[in-house]
């Protein structure tokens, strides 16, 4: 059913990535027309408040999150704290028939994420959890050329997403956090979207810079900050997911598929594609496809959410996807701290995305000569 009427934000967390990333974004999807306002803003911190003051003057700020989940001026609540809170503020939310974007992932615990999907079967509003990678021009293109058979049965997959660390926010290496929930996350949800669900993980994961400066400090780490992840998603086709607080730099695409027939690759991360490449055995050369739209944000799965609630489209954005990511994340922990491959009990429907325009390809082979 369509309805018109504005969708007020509360924002729940006004550090770095509401600063920046879901700042721009409000302001883009108010410039494209949507119907949007941030009515009310919270954070636990001084610098918090000071940057949700200044960014958000005409919205009510407040300490407490449960001000925010209560308020009758609250449409969708943008959850932006640390990891270890996202479960608890979602549920409250949830409780209160808000919709609510959470940011990755969902909850940190599997008891968290499963109570989480029982809410949202029941609630009023639309969970939808972050990652939003499958909403890229670049995604939707390779994924549309791996479904209609262009590379011929997929057989292989690896994914890569690493950097050297956050030297802000000592939660990032407490219980709840970690290289895998923070950046691991996104490629879990790629391979998983595009390939369908894993049946089985194992990993070679665990902590290879025990302590780090953060805030100023020497803070011990005790989440994974280095990891392989392998996936199992059925008969034979295997995924490998490399990521870790401990890369300093890299050129390398960020999804590549193999199949029978031939090779795609995302250039860029899938969290910022640029483009991609496809190999098709019948052509003989590589074809570079440019990416259709160069400016999309991560953060674009805000504008889709408030889409759903404005005028009743799908959100392709599943609280199920996103628990069969967390259910992976976690399990490649425990195969990494036991050595024993893990099965994975969840899954989730095929991922429904619109239909793009395929970008126009140049020949990317420089063996190739030109008639």
């Amino acid at each position: 059913m369509t309805n018109h009427k504005t969708v007020r934000i509360g924002i729940v967390g006004c550090g770095s990535v509401m600063r920046g990333p879901y700042t721009n974004q409000i302001r883009r999807i108010q410039h494209l027309g949507l119907p949007v306002e941030v009515t009310m803003t919270c954070d636990v911190t001084p610098e918090g408040a000071r940057t949700a003051q200044r960014l958000w003057p005409q919205a009510e700020f407040v300490r407490d999150y449960r001000a925010v989940v209560e308020s009758t001026k609250v449409d969708l609540v943008l959850v932006t704290t640390s990891m270890q809170m996202h479960a608890e503020i979602t549920k409250a939310a949830l409780l209160a028939d808000k919709h609510v974007l959470v940011e990755k992932p969902m909850a940190t615990t599997l008891a968290e994420g499963k109570e989480l999907l029982e809410i949202a079967k029941k609630s009023k509003g639309i969970l939808h959890p972050a990652p939003h990678v499958v909403l890229s021009s670049t995604f939707k293109a390779m994924k549309r050329h791996i479904d209609r058979g262009d590379i011929g049965r997929p057989y292989l997959a690896r994914a890569f997403y690493g950097w050297a660390g956050p030297n802000w926010g000592k939660w990032f290496y407490k219980p709840g956090g970690g290289a895998l929930f923070d950046l691991g996350v996104y490629n879990v949800t790629s391979l998983t979207a595009l390939l369908g669900p894993a049946k089985r993980v194992t990993a070679l994961a665990g902590t290879a810079i025990p302590e780090r400066i953060v805030d100023g400090e020497m803070t011990k780490v005790e989440v994974v900050d280095n990891a392989h992840i392998c996936l199992d998603f059925g008969n034979a086709v295997y995924g490998v997911i490399t990521t870790g607080f401990t890369i300093q730099a890299y050129r390398v695409a960020g999804i590549e598929i193999y199949g029978s027939e031939g090779t795609i690759q995302m250039l860029g991360d899938d969290w910022h594609p640029q483009g991609y490449e496809l190999y098709r055995n019948c052509n003989g050369y590589w074809e570079l496809h440019h990416d259709l739209d160069p400016n999309w944000p991560w953060t674009d799965g805000l504008r889709h959410l408030v889409q759903a609630i404005v005028y009743g489209t799908p959100d392709v954005i599943t609280p199920e996807h996103g628990y069969h990511v967390l259910e992976i994340m976690l399990k490649a922990e425990e195969a990494g701290r036991t050595g024993v491959a893990q099965t994975i009990e969840s899954t989730f429907p095929p991922v429904q995305l619109e239909e793009v325009d395929t970008p126009r390809a140049t020949i990317h082979d420089p063996t190739r000569t030109e008639d």
